[in-house]
C-alpha cells in the first residue's frame, strides 16, 4: 500500500548546528532554488516543485529545527525564535556555498528567507513569495490567536495536534488533493507532544506587538526590504487564504512595486497543494527572464 514515503523519495542530507540535526533536501544540479517552508509544514510541502525543477536546477529545501526530519529539541535545547531560524538558514547557505539563489518562500519562510537574504544579499538573485509576510501586520485570525492562549494552546497544539490537523482541512481549496498519503506526509513528523513543540512555538513567536520576542527582528526585516527593491520579485498568491490574506500580497507590492503578480482565485493558504501545475511554468519563466 502506498504511503507518504512514496511521494518523498529524496536522499537524506543533514548538517549539524550546535549539535542539532538540520535536515534538507538537495536534488539536481544548476542554479539553486532555495525553498523555505513555514508552519506547520516541512520540506514535504515542496515535493511537486522539487520533482518539477530538479532536472534543471539545484533544489534545496531545508526542514527548520523541530520540523520535518530535523532534530526535535525541547525549549531548553533550542530558542525557537525568528532570529535563530534565520541564523540556521544562513549557516546552511554558507556551508553549501549557495550563490545566485532564487528564494521560494511560503508562510514563515518569507520572514526567515528574506531575513537570511539581508544577511548575505550577494548570494540572492530573485524572490518568489507565496502566501507569506515579512513585515508588521497586527491583524491575526482568531483561529491563530486562540492557539496563543497559555495552557489552552499547549493542550490544543501539542496534545491534540490541532494546528497541523486543522491546516490539512482548512488550508486548501481542492480537498480532493488532500489524500491519505498527502495528509500522512504533512502530519508525519508531528506525532507526539514533544514533536509538536516547534508547531506551538512558531505560533507563540508571531510578532504582533512590541512585547513579542521576535518583534524587533521582524522590524529589522521590514526596514531592510528596500535592499531588494530592484531585484526580480514574483508574488504567487492563493486568494482564499484566511491567514495570509490578499492584503499581505498588496503590502508586498508596496515594498516591491515592480513585482510580477499571480493571484489564484481558487487556491488557499497551501497554494502549492492547490496550484502547483500553474506555479511551475510561472516560476520557470520568471527565473529564465533573469
Amino acid at each position: 500500500m502506498r504511503d507518504w514515503h512514496d511521494l518523498y523519495p529524496y536522499s537524506f542530507k543533514e548538517i549539524f548546528i550546535q549539535n542539532l540535526r538540520y535536515h534538507y533536501v538537495d536534488e539536481g544540479i544548476g542554479a539553486p532554488l532555495l525553498m523555505v517552508h513555514g508552519n506547520p509544514t516541512w520540506s514535504f510541502y515542496w515535493r511537486n516543485l522539487i520533482d518539477a525543477f530538479k532536472g534543471n536546477y539545484r533544489v534545496v529545501a531545508p526542514d527548520h529545527i523541530g520540523c520535518g526530519l530535523s532534530a526535535m529539541p525541547s525549549k531548553k535545547e533550542y530558542p525557537f525564535t525568528l532570529q535563530r531560524r534565520i541564523d540556521d538558514l544562513v549557516e546552511l547557505i554558507l556551508k553549501l556555498d549557495l550563490k545566485d539563489i532564487t528564494l521560494i518562500a511560503h508562510d514563515w519562510g518569507g520572514a526567515i528567507g528574506l531575513g537570511a537574504a539581508q544577511r548575505v544579499p550577494e548570494r540572492f538573485a530573485r524572490f518568489v513569495l507565496c502566501n507569506t509576510g515579512a513585515f508588521r501586520f497586527n491583524r491575526c485570525p482568531w483561529r491563530i490567536r486562540v492557539c496563543r492562549v497559555p495552557i489552552f494552546g499547549d493542550i490544543a497544539i501539542k496534545g491534540f495536534n490541532a494546528f497541523a490537523r486543522g491546516a490539512v482541512r482548512m488550508a486548501t481549496c481542492r480537498r480532493e488533493r488532500m489524500t491519505r498519503e498527502v495528509r500522512g506526509g504533512l502530519l508525519a513528523p508531528y506525532n507526539s507532544w514533544r514533536n509538536r513543540t516547534a508547531t506551538h512555538e512558531f505560533v507563540r513567536d508571531i510578532p504582533l506587538s512590541k512585547k513579542d520576542r521576535s518583534y524587533e527582528t521582524l522590524v529589522r526585516i521590514e526596514n531592510d526590504l528596500a535592499k531588494f527593491r530592484n531585484h526580480p520579485v514574483c508574488l504567487i498568491w492563493g486568494m482564499k487564504d484566511w491567514c495570509f490574506t490578499p492584503e499581505f500580497m498588496e503590502r508586498f507590492q508596496y515594498f516591491f512595486p515592480q513585482a510580477e503578480i499571480y493571484p489564484f482565485n481558487d487556491a488557499g493558504h497551501y497554494v502549492v497543494e492547490d496550484a502547483f501545475e500553474r506555479m511551475i511554468p510561472i516560476i520557470d519563466d520568471f527565473i529564465k527572464k533573469g
